[in-house]
């Protein structure tokens, strides 16, 4: 490591997901330097395998009134701040006949003490709002849960933290911390892409790696008691709610239902595990998640599946506690007390408090480095929201109608990427993603950044792949463009291709009964027998 690249900054942040990156953007516009370390893309870990839920806290209200109150009051600001990246859709919590109906009176008593508002409507209306809800429900109550976009999420925080001067290094993985006389001293870190070391000289760093938070805090010689939990989920290709819909009981597995888009997502289960990477998930915990849904939704079973996913969560698990045993408080830790000064940790909580999250671990270091900025990242949205009369100018370089969601997408990136369409020649900007309205300017903008090195960065970014299709046609497109274009140099773009389409087969393969059988068959033909990708969606692969 004597031959490392030096770098210089105040703070390095190891974790690109919402919690570190929220601290990147706070501790930039408190004008404090940071380096974020991320060892794969943004959001790649647990920001982009949750349910999507914006909390309004009404889960978390009998448990533990401090978490949820902190929920409802992020849950408003993250409307305000981070518009692009919220559905605000509303919530119902029903309770079932086979519930406790003693349950609802302490749950109702714990949202008004933590300022959650709740409202109780007529079954009927439930039902009329709702029409593919089970009309068995007895109860039912309006409470203010949103979705969110994690991707979304993490890349304007990301934009907005670069216009304060912070840095992101992406596909830098933490080898080492340095100390001198108890003192962080610097980071040694492995550019994944180029195979060279860099040595980042600092004198704070903040641990913000999630589920990998025990790993990065043993490169200090720190033990701190995280433990990695599966939660498995479902994703329909249907969206048969238009709201978040809970079930009225203490949480439990499969007990929500979260729309996004044109699909509804099913979650979540709980299993410990020691693997921070655990992402795979099992026939089993497919089979009970639609056991658990169908009584709120009775036609569950006959609704096509697109495909099933696993995040892993950081637990805090001090007393040994797991699963839903073990608190979903986040929690922040200054080690000057193991003797290490200038090493923070901060893991735990919810996607919903990562503002808050960032701003207390951002507090406690510039406390440290003696900086008086206070925290403005509840004031300022993340991105300026678009011009409707230049979207309007430029929406005949597309090759759809409607380019309003492409700009709440691209944030920073659309003036780039409204360029690039209006100098194509006529008819150049083609259509590569239909299921999410993916054109040709958008990918050529993405695979131009420093930080796309292959399609799955690009599936990051842009959602291609996403969709119903699983990637069988936009894959094929996105590639080609990419090698005929010469926009991102591609060794060997078939084994690309592969890559890419495995990691789809990740998610199909327990979910191959129906339509989706057949529709896997053909995406098999055209792979397998047209380019001889044999290996793709073998079974040899599962």
């Amino acid at each position: 490591m004597s031959h490392a690249e030096q770098l210089e900054t105040s703070v390095v942040i190891i974790g690109g997901g919402a919690t570190g990156i929220g601290t990147l953007r706070d501790l930039s516009m408190r004008g404090i330097p940071a380096i974020l370390c991320e060892q794969g893309g943004l959001a790649h870990g647990t920001s982009s395998r949750f349910h999507g839920l914006l909390h309004s806290g009404g889960r978390y209200a009998v448990n533990d009134t401090d978490s949820a109150q902190e929920c409802i009051e992020e849950n408003q600001i993250l409307r305000r701040i981070g518009r692009q990246c919220v559905e605000v859709t509303e919530g119902f919590f029903v309770l079932l006949p086979e519930d406790d109906p003693t349950y609802v009176d302490p749950w109702l008593e714990a949202c008004a003490n933590a300022h959650i508002d709740t409202k109780e409507i007529q079954k009927s209306e439930a039902c009329a709002l709702e029409p593919e809800l089970t009309k068995d429900l007895v109860r039912a109550f309006i409470v203010p849960d949103s979705c969110v976009d994690g991707f979304r999420l993490v890349l304007h925080n990301a934009m907005s933290a670069k216009r304060y001067g912070g840095q992101v290094l992406q596909y830098h993985q933490v080898q080492k911390i340095t100390q001198d006389q108890g003192h962080v001293a610097s980071v040694y870190v492995l550019d994944r892409i180029t195979k060279t070391t860099k040595e980042i000289h600092c004198q704070c760093v903040v641990n913000a790696a999630g589920s990998w938070s025990g790993h990065i805090a043993s490169l200090a010689g720190i033990d701190v008691p995280v433990s990695p939990d599966r939660g498995t989920l479902l994703v329909f290709n249907h969206r048969f709610t238009s709201r978040v819909i809970n079930r009225l009981h203490p949480g439990s597995d499969g007990d929500i239902f979260v729309p996004h888009g044109s699909i509804t997502i099913l979650g979540t289960t709980s299993v410990a595990t020691e693997n921070p990477a655990d992402t795979t998930p099992t026939m089993q915990e497919i089979l009970k998640l639609l056991d658990l849904g169908t009584p709120m939704f009775p036609k569950l079973p006959s609704y096509r599946i697109l495909r099933a996913f696993a995040g892993t969560r950081p637990l805090y698990t001090p007393s040994g506690a797991h699963g839903r045993a073990a608190s979903r408080n986040f929690q922040v830790f200054d080690h000057a007390a193991e003797g290490l000064k200038g090493f923070f940790s901060i893991f735990g909580g919810k996607l919903t408090t990562y503002r808050l999250m960032a701003e207390r671990v951002s507090d406690a270091v510039a406390t440290y480095l003696n900086v008086n900025a206070k925290c403005r990242t509840h004031l300022e949205p993340m991105i300026a929201p678009s011009d409707p009369t230049t979207l309007s100018a430029h929406v005949r370089y597309f090759p759809f109608p409607d380019i309003s969601l492409m700009a709440d997408r691209l944030g920073d990136d659309l003036p780039c990427v409204l360029h690039r369409a209006k100098h194509m020649p006529q008819g150049h900007n083609r259509l590569l993603c239909e299921c999410e309205m993916v054109s040709l300017a958008e990918i050529a903008e993405v695979a131009a950044s420093p930080n796309t090195h292959s399609l799955n960065d690009i599936r990051l970014r842009t959602r291609i792949g996403m969709g119903t299709c699983q990637g069988t046609f936009c894959a094929l497109r996105t590639l080609n463009a990419l090698f005929e274009q010469d926009l991102m140099p591609i060794q060997n773009p078939l084994d690309e291709l592969k890559k890419f389409l495995q990691e789809r087969w990740k998610g199909l393969r327990l979910t191959l009964w129906g339509t989706q059988a057949q529709e896997i068959t053909l995406t098999r033909d055209i792979y397998a027998g047209v380019f001889g990708l044999d290996g793709v969606n073998n079974a040899s692969n599962m």
